[in-house]
């Protein structure tokens, strides 16, 4: 599995550094995620600049695109020469984007009807690209994903990993970014802030709690990284 992470000049290093963190895990078994990049280099927005491992043009022989967000999006996505470097196929590739990266889907026309999930900040933005957005962390449909939250590249991540790989592979990569109460098998109370993502994420216009409560998960979904849940839950498998 090749995996190009789109990073742009002002991008969100919590994006790019995070997805290419969990997917590399699975470089024993083949996979590669790389920095994928319009210039040799790009600066984030907190400054900080890296390399890239490869050009856009190498995002059409891929079989999974994420794009990530950034500050500089907007302008991005009136940059026609640009997006037209990027040559996606949705009927053999997977393609994933997080927070403003989701205009970039859009502008590209690859959401088709589809609903889509953002941030907050460029939410009006899709909307106003004729876009409905969803009030949850992460969406599917088909091969096509859309996430937003500063965090949500784990969700782009787990989708990435059922959709190529097994469960069991899943798991074993998302581990190393859980630490979550979860862990603890059979510990069934959740904090508020967590149990309103759990809600939140799996049933979209339920009322959010005001305390903590029971949390409704079996012993073996106790033992799941959270991300891998609200995915497992959202796509129906």
């Amino acid at each position: 599995m090749q995996i190009a992470i789109l990073t742009f000049d002002g991008f969100n290093e919590l994006d790019s550094f995070i997805a290419a963190g969990i997917l590399n895990r699975m470089k024993p078994k083949g996979w590669n995620a790389y920095i994928t990049s319009p210039t040799p280099t790009v600066t984030s927005l907190n400054g900080v600049t890296v390399h890239a491992e490869r050009d856009l043009e190498f995002a059409m022989n891929t079989d999974a695109v994420i794009f990530g967000s950034g500050i500089k999006t907007r302008e991005i996505a009136k940059d026609t020469e640009l997006l037209n470097r990027i040559k996606l196929d949705p009927s053999r590739q997977l393609i994933g984007a997080q927070c403003s990266g989701t205009l970039l889907l859009s502008k590209m026309g690859l959401l088709g009807d589809c609903p889509a999930c953002t941030d907050l900040t460029t939410k009006p933005w899709v909307i106003e690209a004729g876009v409905r957005v969803l009030d949850q962390p992460f969406y599917a449909e088909g091969n096509v994903a859309t996430a937003g939250g500063c965090l949500a590249s784990q969700y782009l991540a787990a989708w990435i990993l059922l959709r190529g790989a097994s469960r069991e592979d899943a798991e074993a990569a998302l581990r190393v970014v859980k630490h979550d109460p979860l862990d603890q098998p059979g510990q069934h109370l959740v904090g508020l802030a967590r149990l309103r993502l759990l809600r939140h994420g799996l049933h979209d216009g339920a009322a959010r709690p005001a305390g903590p409560v029971i949390c409704p998960l079996n012993r073996n979904q106790l033992e799941m990284p959270i991300a891998l849940l609200i995915v497992n839950r959202l796509i129906g498998e």
